[in-house]
């Protein structure tokens, strides 16, 4: 079974950027670092060695510098069966694609006779080769990156991609090698994901959205099992379309291909800008709807609840109004979720969705000015003053919106650790009504700062 994100083509000569590829053996952490790179949990990472078994392409971006970022499966040079064999393969025709090669090795368990043999494989390409020590997140781990010397591919560079230690040097350094790519402006293409539990009508939507009988719908839960990325144009906005395996509680995933299942549903979810959560209209809103919503939440995603079977419900104000309020009491982490009633059997309100999704994702683009954001923040502290935890008292300073998708924003005081729970939702509630941000989760981080 493939992953749809690890099928993505790889890049052509049309879009002018360098690739960099990231080899090493398995459990090095080269699905990390590439996430780091990419921003996004594109790879799925566990501590299970070849949890990667494709080529997984990203974008990224440094500066003024966009390239593709290749993600291998971990490379064992004698395989001669199973997946090792196509794991090497595929590292092979990663180090034909690359103008630069990140090698990563693993700092905590020094150089191994793998290294040594992958590294006699990279000394046969003309490209590159950049020698990451991972793993190194003390300075005892940052002196066993010297052992690495002896692989003769350079000095070896000490870095942390799980605590993001050293990866803006890694980055920097790629800048000195890749050749020029400035960004262009590019019209972004949504990527949206409808995930929900088993039978809820997940797959009849998206047959709806693409008018075609592309996911088998049955009455049996769990029908569909992969994954599938397909684009799609809603008026004039170009979008992608995650499907995903339905999502089951925790209890009830067998090991295997269901669980496998299940990951790929939680990393599609990931790789999403929106997230449409499908309700049953007919059934209350059960644990598992608010786990997934509290998932996307957590991973600071849009988010739109389409409530389902819509056609077999009373179609009045009143009852939307209702059945909107229990929705959103039992979604109690996304109380910012708008709620669109549809029908995927008969159509009804589609369009409605699609354009709420769209909106969703105009609002995780939003950018406030500087200026704007510290009167908001004034008004706020003016309203309602922070209280302290500790004896000093706790002086909010100034704020900035340092990115957006998702809008995030950062708060200078004087103590950030003393920022009260309660407080830091209190000020996210406060920008919520100053600037909406419908649908989208947003992100306040803290910062202390001298007096």
């Amino acid at each position: 079974m493939t992953d749809a994100g690890a099928n993505a083509a790889p890049p052509t000569p049309d879009t002018r950027k360098p690739v960099v590829a990231i080899v090493g053996r398995p459990n090095v952490g080269k699905s990390t670092l590439f996430n780091r790179l990419v921003g996004d949990r594109q790879a799925i990472v566990e501590d299970i060695p070849g949890t990667t078994r494709d080529r997984l392409y990203g974008d990224a971006e440094w500066k003024t510098t966009a390239y593709t970022i290749v993600d291998t499966g971990g490379l064992e040079p004698d395989a001669t069966e199973g997946y090792s064999v196509l794991i090497r393969d595929q590292v092979a025709v990663a180090m034909a694609e690359a103008d630069v090669i990140l090698f990563i090795c693993d700092a905590t368990t020094g150089v191994t006779a793998v290294d040594a043999e992958i590294a006699e494989l990279l000394r046969r390409t003309e490209r590159p080769v950049v020698l990451l020590a991972n793993k190194a997140d003390n300075e005892a781990r940052e002196d066993l990156a010297v052992d690495f010397y002896e692989l003769g591919m350079g000095e070896p560079m000490a870095i942390s991609a799980h605590h993001d230690i050293g990866v803006r040097e890694v980055q920097d350094k790629l800048l000195d090698l890749l050749p020029e790519s400035h960004l262009e402006a590019e019209t972004q293409v949504l990527r949206m994901a409808v995930v929900g539990r088993p039978n809820v009508g997940k797959s009849a939507l998206i047959n709806a959205i693409l008018g075609e009988e592309r996911v088998i719908v049955s009455d049996q839960a769990g029908t569909t099992r992969d994954a599938v990325d397909t684009p799609f144009q809603h008026g004039d906005r170009k979008m992608i379309l995650i499907d995903t395996a339905g999502l089951r509680r925790p209890g009830r995933i067998e090991k295997g291909i269901e669980r496998y299942s299940v990951m790929r549903a939680q990393k599609a979810m990931e790789r999403a800008d929106v997230v449409v959560l499908v309700l049953d209209g007919n059934e209350k809103v059960a644990h598992q709807d608010q786990h997934i919503a509290g998932d996307v939440a957590k991973a600071f995603k849009g988010l739109v609840v389409a409530v389902n079977k819509w056609d077999l419900a009373e179609d009045t104000e009143e009852h939307r109004n209702t059945i909107a309020h229990r929705v959103l009491t039992r979604l109690r982490f996304t109380p910012w979720a708008p709620l669109a009633f549809i029908s995927a059997k008969t159509g009804l309100n589609i369009d409605g969705l699609l354009d709420l999704v769209g909106e969703v994702n105009e609002a995780r683009s939003k950018r406030i000015p500087t200026a704007e954001v510290n009167a908001a923040l004034r008004e706020a502290v003016a309203a309602h003053p922070p209280a302290s935890s500790s004896r000093k008292p706790l002086k909010l300073k100034y704020a900035t919106q340092a990115e957006i998708r998702p809008p995030t924003f950062i708060v200078f005081c004087n103590d950030a650790k003393s920022v009260h729970f309660s407080y830091r939702r209190y000020l996210e509630n406060h920008f919520r009504r100053r600037w909406g941000f419908e649908g989208t989760a947003i992100r306040i981080q803290y910062r202390s700062r001298a007096e």
